[in-house]
């Protein structure tokens, strides 16, 4: 064979593995593309004659609140202030994916109760706020941005502390909003993932296994394309380069951020700031991602009420009429299933005195 015949050969086999690497490189951006927005849909308001939430007609003749709108990107956010003539401190509420403000009404009423003016607000794409999807992690801290922005420009709250609490997604946000310039007197951050990248990676590991490995680059990269530099920020760096006092609380069985895993809490030993502090739920039926905001009678109740709405699904082979399950939400009490954890509530009530001290 002589040497052209070769250089030939090698050109094509060289032609052939770029483009492989090309196909798969769409392909894969393709699927990562449908995946990732399927998993950060737009949530509508719940439908509370199916559900056991509390609802603000529930609260509204002893928790008045005033509806406020701001910009988040091109996006109208609804937002809700609550305790209108309390001036301890300004608590911003930061909600978690698939729910709104109003899913933190038990912990707003406690906040309401112990004398904050709350701030909370639904974030892009979720109940009242616009948006045709929740867009992504970082989305969150963007909507974060946009509201504590539109808050320092408001005369009402010159001189009140500003007291973050995020859960989850919007626990992220508290976290990492640290990496920009507002003034934050004390952050409250529960079961938050320390980056939307690990997130993102741990939740496709749970989907696919090892082959998120081979797609992991072209996650990065879309959600790059969608966020810019704002998606590789982490809440390990936020919290190092602030001196606020942060309060890290995650339950040790959490199965959506896991607590070993993508959690600001398996970061604690590369955190540096001094005024830092943890919390980790282990209390059998307290640990999760969720029901550690729950009151054992909360628990105790939920277990009878799933109990007997099984045996109603069964009953109707899984498919319960819409009217039947309206009647069965009609006489759950609400209240009880929503009763707060006291403790935990109390703590996270401390730490903000504690921040406020000195101010």
């Amino acid at each position: 064979m002589n040497k052209g015949n070769q250089k030939r050969k090698i050109k094509i086999v060289g032609l052939s593995v770029v483009g492989l690497i090309l196909v798969f490189s769409i392909i894969s951006m393709i699927v990562v593309k449908v995946i990732y927005d399927n998993q950060f849909p737009r949530y509508e308001r719940h439908d509370h004659t199916v559900t056991a939430s509390l609802r603000y007609s529930d609260l509204e003749a002893d928790y008045p609140r005033r509806l406020v709108t701001f910009y988040s990107g091109p996006n109208r956010l609804k937002g809700y202030v609550y305790g209108l003539d309390q001036n301890q401190g300004l608590v911003v509420v930061a909600h978690g994916l698939g729910g709104g403000a109003d899913s933190y009404l038990p912990q707003i009423r406690y906040f309401v109760d112990q004398g904050w003016r709350v701030f909370a607000y639904d974030a892009t794409g979720s109940f009242d706020s616009e948006g045709n999807s929740t867009k992504g992690f970082p989305q969150s801290l963007l909507d974060m941005d946009a509201a504590l922005t539109y808050i320092n420009a408001q005369p009402e709250f010159v001189n009140l502390p500003i007291l973050l609490f995020g859960h989850s997604w919007g626990g992220y946000a508290a976290a990492n909003i640290l990496h920009y310039e507002h003034d934050i007197a004390g952050v409250v951050t529960v079961s938050a993932p320390n980056s939307a990248i690990e997130m993102i990676a741990e939740q496709g590991r749970k989907m696919m296994g090892s082959l998120i490995n081979l797609q992991y680059p072209y996650l990065w990269l879309y959600q790059r394309m969608l966020f810019g530099s704002v998606a590789s920020l982490h809440a390990v760096e936020a919290i190092n380069n602030s001196e606020a006092p942060v309060l890290i609380i995650h339950g040790t069985e959490d199965k959506t951020i896991d607590y070993q895993g993508s959690a600001i809490m398996a970061k604690i030993g590369a955190i540096t700031n001094s005024n830092t502090r943890t919390l980790s739920p282990s209390e059998p039926g307290r640990r999760g991602h969720d029901n550690l905001f729950r009151s054992y009678a909360a628990l105790a109740y939920l277990d009878q009420i799933n109990s007997i709405y099984r045996a109603l699904y069964e009953s109707y082979q899984q498919n319960i009429p819409y009217e039947v399950r309206q009647e069965f939400y009609s006489e759950i009490d609400r209240e009880l299933v929503q009763d707060v954890n006291k403790e935990l509530m109390y703590e996270i009530n401390q730490f903000f005195l504690e921040s406020i001290e000195g101010i």
